[in-house]
C-alpha cells in the first residue's frame, strides 16, 4: 500500500470524525467523572475507557515509514529548560534503573489492548537526571520518524506533571522480547493514562519547556490533552 499520503488521509479522517462526533471535540472534562466500563483498574478508572473496544492483537499506526535505528547509532538527547542537559547512548540507557510493569494501551482510533508487559526506564528517572528548572511545565518528545517526503519529524507534547507518572516509561522490551521496530523499537515512550499517540515511537529527543508546544497530531486535529476516560479525542483549537 502506498503510504506517501498517509498523513493527509488521516488528517481528512480526523476532520470527518470531528464532524460526526462533536461530543469528542474540545471536551471540557473538569469536574466530570471518568466514563467507561468493566472493573476498576489500579488507578480507580473503569478498565475500558468510553468509546473503546478491546483487541487481542496490536495494530500498527505510524506516519507511513518505519525507521531503521541500529542500537549502536541510537541516542536520546535530553535538554531544554533543564540544569543538566545530557545525551544517552544505548549502553547508557540500559545502565539506568530498569523497571517491569504491566499496563493497558489505549489508541485514539478506539481500540484498547490489555495487560501489556513492558520493561524499560521511567520517564521520571530521565527527568531526575536532567533536573528540570522550576519554569519547566511541559515536555516535547521527538521521534526518529518523519512525515514521508518531508523533514517534518513526529513530535508530541504533554504536561510534565503527566510525564512523571509512575507508569510512563521509555520501553525497550514488550512481552519479554525486544520492542518490535514497527511498534517503535528500539525504544518508545508509553503513556497508559493518555491516548497512546502521546507516547513517541522511535524516541530520540526529550525537551523540557516553560510553555506548551503542540506536537505533530495536536496541530492536525487531535486533542492536546488526550484523556481516554473523557472521550477527549479531537480539537478545533
Amino acid at each position: 500500500m502506498d503510504k506517501s499520503d498517509l498523513v493527509e488521509r488521516r488528517r481528512r479522517y480526523i476532520e470527518r470524525q470531528i464532524a460526526l462526533d462533536t461530543s469528542a471535540v474540545d471536551v471540557d472534562f473538569q469536574g466530570k467523572a471518568p466514563e467507561g466500563s468493566g472493573p476498576r483498574n489500579r488507578d480507580g478508572m473503569p478498565r475500558l475507557p468510553v468509546g473503546q473496544h478491546e483487541v487481542k492483537n496490536w495494530p500498527v499506526l505510524d506516519l507511513g515509514e518505519t525507521p531503521d535505528v541500529p542500537l549502536d547509532r541510537w541516542s536520546l538527547e535530553v535538554g531544554g529548560d533543564v540544569e543538566n542537559p545530557l545525551s544517552l547512548s544505548w549502553e547508557d540507557f540500559l545502565a539506568l534503573p530498569q523497571v517491569d510493569d504491566v499496563s493497558d494501551f489505549h489508541c485514539v482510533t478506539t481500540w484498547s489492548r490489555y495487560d501489556n508487559h513492558w520493561r524499560g526506564v521511567r520517564f521520571r528517572t530521565i527527568a531526575e537526571l536532567a533536573i528540570p528548572r522550576e519554569t519547566a511545565q511541559f515536555v516535547l518528545c521527538t521521534g526518529y520518524d518523519f512525515m514521508p517526503g518531508s523533514f517534518i519529524p513526529y513530535t508530541t507534547n504533554l504536561p510534565l506533571a503527566r510525564a512523571v507518572d509512575d507508569d510512563v516509561l521509555l520501553v525497550h522490551t514488550w512481552e519479554g522480547r525486544p520492542l518490535p521496530s514497527e511498534h517503535g523499537g528500539p525504544v518508545r515512550m508509553i503513556t497508559p493514562k493518555l491516548y497512546a499517540w502521546k507516547g513517541t515511537k522511535w524516541i530520540r529527543k526529550i525537551e523540557f519547556l516553560a510553555k506548551d508546544h503542540k506536537g505533530f497530531w495536536e496541530i492536525r486535529g487531535y486533542s492536546n490533552s488526550a484523556e481516554p476516560w473523557f472521550n477527549d479525542r479531537y480539537s478545533r483549537r
